[in-house]
């Protein structure tokens, strides 16, 4: 037996190494959120970082494949195989496959392929694919601070397309200009511009010449909230490419090519981003970027980390008239829960309604400042849309405002009857037959005057037209709008902004849209189903829509192969630069448009007899013949005609219907209580009024869901003007039932479009409206970086499975898009309906 003195340095040894593994356990506790893990949303997480793959299902606008959130913000997606360097909108994309997570190796990973046959010259955007058959399996891997990206292909890729095959992941630009990146031991900088020298590749197509080739690219490396490396461990070199030579909307590429004869490991790269220690992402408090009635709610939405451990003392503080800020309210905010990947908090300041500036504090962080006032929404508001964003899009118009052109007289040679059998590439199918008097290339007239262009994208969808025509018709209605800054003469096709003419804005507008509407339907015997250039040469146009084309539907010097490669294929005839118009059967987009001209008949009563006529006799003529497969399509068609004609027929169509209108009450409650006073039938009404009492609870409990006191479910595009049409409908069934629906999910919906959404971006989804708004969107503008006064965009999107974004970035359409419809005229219906409704409460 050895003496206690002999066993002494065993007992210190095997105590320290008892010490040593259970420091060594504690460090790795510690540790754990600064590797990268499976999380049960199914993407590698670690704290500051976030690796998803393949949640996101829209690569043609950067959302897909393998994506890195880092220190929280969205730095590079679309990590994939594709055919192109830097490919566009329309180029072809793989059919992506079910996720698989294996926890043992840590590993995500989706089978792929080429072609998708649900895409392949289908669907709503077409694709063609190439002459190409690849499967193959795209994987992430977690390496502690790294994660691979590996390839597995199933077989070789064809010798002809080596060369052509890469792994490409796209970095976004917006972060990135004037800073720097490394390549092996080349550096430079990223430039705001593309730059050349340019080549044509075996293709024939253009390309720069890549900025940088090597095995490791470091991103960024003077700034450590946003370095990132990657480097490439076998087969081709990286390139660094700039993706803007050919798409205006391109990113930064980096790319690496597929070796020939490769399979298992085929792309093999290791991607390891910096994160900030301990990160926690930085409290966003957002409010409504215009302010607040001095009677409204008043609740800030404070979006916190989990792990944010810091005070939650919030304070409400006045800006005082000569400098400085006054603390006029101070407490704890109250906890609301977790939603997407935040806590989140609220700050009830409704009790404060002394007129003035104000701004609320919370940790140091300082909101822009917001008016509380009764007479908040009298101006700045509602009003740009009116007197910019709508005289801007005009179509057929020459658009002047002091010391600009907006743009020239465009479109005035339209347009030339579509071609049969013809899949267009912006969503627009002409069937067999042309559906009028017209065969196809025919110059069809009438509809070279009115309308609007849709968005960025100049065309002109009778859904767009008509709804715009229908809710100005509702706003001028509710509201007595007489807003007058424009002068818009028919005859001479000019438009005046900033000068006005002794007419209503609205009414003129109403007038402008009903004109195409109706032209389209007097010259082809039915509504078009959109009017939209030929060519993508044509439709990706940057500049004033005059260049769209000559003007003269006459023309033959337009170099017709360049602009028009499918009029010469089928033997159309007519200037070839010329738009399309499309027609079609639908019998619900039909009944819609003619409810808004029924609405439209009664606004142009007075000012415009016969076009007022032309409106009514019209949404008549569409109720007699249209015949859908449900009568309760007919819905709106018959409120519309009820209002205008109050002709007994439609309001029995309305009892005939009731068990219909029932069972679908949270679409139909807010259209037909309207009329509710028209329809002499006690059992009908009451029967609705059960129902609205019944959906009520769905409100409630939808509204329950996020902080923001309403559902926030975007699919592709950001879910802004969902919100904006659900406020519409919760101002309708407000002031129809008024003893059962509150105005608080209106107020709701508005407080969201103004600033009180997710994420970091708190902008105004209305341009130049409030404090901050979104000063690039994606309009006729987008190619100057800019924004059009009162243009509403599609609104903060979500990055799958939790990541809410709002880049201000011009060429996300599904972020900061412009539209026509519902998405103009909802954002004003909300504000002037909220302006009445709280007002009347004083």
């Amino acid at each position: 037996m050895k003496s206690i003195k002999s066993i002494k340095p065993y007992f210190y040894l095997l105590s320290f190494f008892c010490f040593s593994i259970i420091n060594a356990q504690v460090e790795n506790k510690k540790d754990s959120t600064h590797i990268f893990k499976i999380n049960n949303l199914e993407y590698l997480e670690m704290r500051g970082a976030n690796v998803m793959l393949a949640h996101d299902f829209y690569p043609e606008s950067h959302q897909g494949g393998v994506g890195l959130i880092q220190n929280g913000i969205r730095v590079a997606t679309n990590g994939d195989l594709r055919l192109e360097p830097t490919p566009g909108q329309w180029q072809p994309v793989p059919k992506v496959g079910k996720r698989l997570v294996d926890l043992d190796s840590q590993t995500i990973s989706v089978k792929m392929q080429y072609p998708d046959d649900g895409k392949n010259g289908k669907g709503f955007n077409p694709i063609f694919y190439p002459n190409l058959d690849m499967k193959y399996t795209l994987k992430v891997t977690a390496e502690g601070e790294s994660f691979k990206v590996t390839v597995d292909l199933e077989e070789p890729i064809p010798a002809e397309w080596v060369g052509k095959v890469g792994m490409n992941i796209e970095l976004f630009p917006g972060y990135l200009f004037g800073k720097s990146y490394y390549m092996d031991n080349k550096f430079g900088i990223f430039t705001r511009q593309a730059n050349g020298p340019g080549f044509y590749d075996s293709d024939k197509e253009f390309q720069l010449k890549p900025m940088a080739v090597g095995k490791e690219l470091v991103i960024s490396p003077e700034d450590n909230k946003q370095t990132l490396s990657i480097k490439n461990l076998k087969g081709n070199d990286l390139q660094l490419i700039d993706g803007r030579a050919k798409h205006s909307n391109g990113w930064f590429v980096v790319r690496s090519l597929v070796s020939a004869g490769a399979t298992k490991n085929a792309i093999e790269w290791i991607i390891t981003p910096n994160v900030v220690k301990e990160y926690t992402y930085k409290s966003v408090v957002q409010v409504s970027q215009v302010g607040y009635q001095t009677n409204q709610p008043k609740i800030a939405v404070i979006e916190t980390d989990k792990n944010d451990v810091s005070s939650k003392e919030v304070s409400l503080l006045k800006v005082n008239e000569k400098g400085g800020f006054t603390e006029v309210l101070k407490e704890k905010s109250t906890l609301w829960g977790d939603f997407l990947r935040y806590r989140y908090y609220q700050f009830d300041f409704s009790k404060i309604t002394e007129s003035g500036m104000y701004v609320v504090k919370y940790n140091n962080e300082v909101t822009h400042a917001f008016q509380i006032a009764e007479n908040v929404y009298d101006r700045h508001v509602w009003q740009p849309t009116l007197e910019y964003f709508l005289p801007v899009q005009m179509c057929h118009m020459r658009v002047n405002d002091r010391y600009k052109v907006w743009h020239g007289r465009c479109h005035l040679d339209d347009a030339r009857m579509a071609p049969t059998n013809h899949n267009h590439f912006d969503g627009y199918i002409q069937g067999e037959e042309t559906l009028t008097k017209y065969k196809s290339g025919e110059h069809v007239p009438g509809i070279n005057v009115g309308g609007w262009h849709d968005a960025g994208d100049y065309d002109l969808r009778v859904e767009s037209q008509a709804s715009t025509v229908g809710g100005l018709s509702h706003i001028y209605e509710l509201f007595d709008v007489k807003y007058d800054n424009t002068t818009i003469n028919q005859q001479t096709k000019t438009v005046e902004m900033l000068q006005p003419d002794g007419v209503p804005d609205i009414l003129q507008q109403i007038e402008h849209g009903a004109l195409s509407v109706v032209g389209g339907y007097k010259s082809l015997g039915r509504f078009y189903r959109g009017i939209i250039v030929p060519h993508k040469r044509q439709y990706i146009l940057l500049g004033d829509a005059v260049n769209h084309s000559d003007g003269d539907i006459y023309s033959k010097e337009i170099n017709a192969s360049d602009v028009d490669t499918l009029a010469i294929e089928k033997g159309l005839k007519g200037a070839p630069d010329d738009r399309w118009v499309f027609t079609e059967k639908n019998p619900m987009r039909e009944l819609n448009a003619a409810a808004d001209l029924a609405a439209a008949s009664r606004s142009l009563r007075g000012y415009n007899d016969a076009l007022a006529d032309d409106c009514l006799t019209i949404a008549k003529e569409i109720w007699e013949i249209t015949k859908p497969k449900f009568p309760v399509a007919k819905l709106s068609l018959a409120v519309e005609l009820l209002k205008t004609t109050k002709d007994k027929k439609f309001a029995e169509f309305l009892i005939e219907n009731t068990d219909d209108i029932e069972k679908g009450i949270d679409r139909t409650g807010w259209i037909v209580g309207p009329v509710l006073d028209l329809v002499a039938n006690d059992n009908f009404k009451e029967k609705i009024r059960k129902s609205v009492k019944e959906y009520l609870k769905e409100v409630v409990k939808l509204g329950k869901e996020t902080p923001y006191g309403m559902p926030y479910k975007p699919n592709i595009w950001g879910a802004g003007w969902g919100i904006q049409s659900f406020g519409v409908q919760q101002y309708y069934l407000h002031t129809c039932f008024p003893d059962i629906f509150p105005d608080t999910y209106m107020l709701n919906a508005m407080n969201f479009v103004l600033g009180v959404h997710p994420g970091v971006n708190t902008s105004s989804f209305a341009s130049g409206v409030g404090s901050r708004s979104l000063m690039q969107a994606y309009g006729t503008t987008r190619g100057e970086h800019s924004h059009i006064p009162g243009g509403i965009g599609s609104g903060t999107a979500l990055i799958r499975p939790d990541f809410p974004e709002l880049l201000e970035w011009p060429f996300l359409w599904q972020q900061t898009e412009y539209v026509l419809g519902g998405g103009t005229t909802d954002y004003m219906h909300l504000i002037l309906a909220a302006n009445k409704l709280l007002k009347d409460k004083n």
